[in-house]
């Protein structure tokens, strides 16, 4: 399976968020650190926020951070949410369809990619902090993500 550039990008963001624990970040500067446009990230970011995966706090301090704890949202309910309900083949029209048990198959093998996910938390993503701020080019702020 190969995910989407925008499930990417939305992993992107929290793992930036998570490493950020409290402290706010703004678009422009995860834009700027991933070479990634602003337009398209705010567009990502808005999608977690109704999603409540990300809190945007509006105002000249304002900016994101996560909505709640790194160690409270699952990889697996993200990449549910980013990647929608799209099934790994579209066989409408294919000629075998009503005989051929692959959309099963891939379904279950769907479903057996989510569960790893689902044992994972973007706090196991984000457990080098410091680390990802030399990265980032960020100095030391609020200790360990959590």
């Amino acid at each position: 399976m190969k995910l989407t550039r925008y499930t990417d990008y939305a992993l992107r963001v929290m793992i930036h968020l998570a490493m950020r624990r409290d402290d706010l970040a703004s678009i422009r500067q995860i834009a700027a650190i991933y070479g990634i446009s602003q337009n398209h990230l705010m567009k990502i970011v808005q999608d977690l926020g109704h999603a409540g995966f990300v809190e945007t706090i509006r105002g000249r301090n304002g900016g994101l951070r996560l909505a709640r704890p790194a160690d409270q949202i699952t990889l697996g309910a993200l990449v549910r949410h980013t990647e929608g309900h799209c099934p790994l083949v579209d066989c409408a029209g294919c000629l075998i369809a009503p005989a051929c048990d692959l959309p099963a198959i891939f379904a279950e093998a769907m479903e057996a990619f989510l569960a790893v996910l689902d044992r994972y938390r973007l706090a196991d993503v984000a457990t080098r902090p410091d680390a990802l701020r030399q990265l980032f080019g960020i100095e030391s702020i609020g200790g360990p993500a959590s």
